[in-house]
């Protein structure tokens, strides 16, 4: 069952990007005998635009991704081997090809009557640097099978279940495709064909994409939940604090007030001191006139 639905996700995502989903339902109802399989199919994700960028690419022109890949086979080599000469000359080749094969790619897309945004060539160079920097991704790339980008930074394990169609993608290469160009001189033969199903079909997609829709407004909620509690418990601890240093500086009030009030203390204390003192001095003084005095009436 795992090679047959290998082999129909290989046909699925070399098809243009509006195709998938009706395709895959259709395939899907095709192989309703078996129930296995047809759940295999339905279960199939939609690729991104840029995913669906990389799979184009592996297909039309799997020599410029084999290139690709060979570079980061060999950066990878360099890097285990610390060879600090190589890997500088690697890495600037490295972001001359990603950059070169992303442009190609943007160009192969737009033949397919797809427009690549910065944001999704970006993802796009992305993917294919993570294939240079790590072996599982350069599989994945290689598979045909990815359906959403691919960041690396070739340190740690780097998770790919979320990245590719099937479990299985990390070990198959996708079909290579040509584009067929048809004679200059060629006429066309045109033949309008009605869909029985296209009502279906369309509500199907449409049905997809709101299940889509939904699927990443859950997902934007969920992002967004970790921020906001941890603003809340941000601001709480703000407060707490805010409270705890208005109590330190009351407390400082009270204890500079209390030490002017020592302060004042100590300088009484100190007069009187030195008004004992000065009254002690007087009274010594007063019993030596009259021990002396005394001793003037025994003569």
């Amino acid at each position: 069952m795992e090679t047959a639905l290998l082999e129909i996700a290989d046909e699925l995502y070399g098809l243009p990007l509006p195709d998938f989903t009706p395709s895959r339902d259709a395939l899907a109802k095709e192989h309703k005998a078996d129930k296995e399989l047809a759940a295999g199919i339905k279960g199939l994700k939609k690729a991104s635009v840029a995913a669906w960028v990389v799979n184009l690419l592996v297909r039309r022109d799997p020599e410029q991704v084999e290139q690709v890949l060979t570079v980061g086979a060999a950066l990878r080599e360099a890097a285990a081997d610390l060879d600090a000469a190589q890997l500088r000359e690697l890495t600037k080749q490295r972001r001359q090809l990603t950059a070169a094969v992303t442009t190609s790619a943007r160009r192969t897309a737009r033949g397919e009557g797809v427009k690549v945004t910065e944001s999704v060539a970006e993802q796009v160079e992305a993917t294919l640097t993570s294939a240079m920097l790590d072996a599982d991704a350069a599989k994945a790339v290689r598979s045909g099978l990815l359906v959403s980008p691919i960041v690396a930074t070739g340190v740690g394990e780097l998770d790919l279940s979320a990245a590719v169609a099937l479990p299985g993608a990390l070990g198959f290469e996708a079909t290579t495709r040509s584009v067929t160009v048809p004679e200059p001189t060629a006429r066309p033969q045109l033949h309008v064909v009605p869909d029985p199903e296209a009502d279906k079909k369309a509500r199907a997609a449409a049905d997809e994409r709101v299940r889509e829709a939904e699927t990443a407004l859950e997902e934007a909620q969920a992002a967004a939940r970790a921020p906001a509690e941890t603003l809340a418990e941000l601001e709480a601890r703000t407060l707490q604090l805010q409270a705890e240093i208005d109590e330190l500086r009351t407390r400082i009030a009270e204890h500079e007030r209390a030490l002017e009030e020592t302060d004042d203390e100590i300088a009484e204390a100190e007069e009187a001191r030195d008004e004992a003192e000065e009254a002690v001095a007087e009274a010594e003084n007063a019993l030596e006139d009259a021990r002396r005095a005394r001793a003037r009436l025994d003569r």
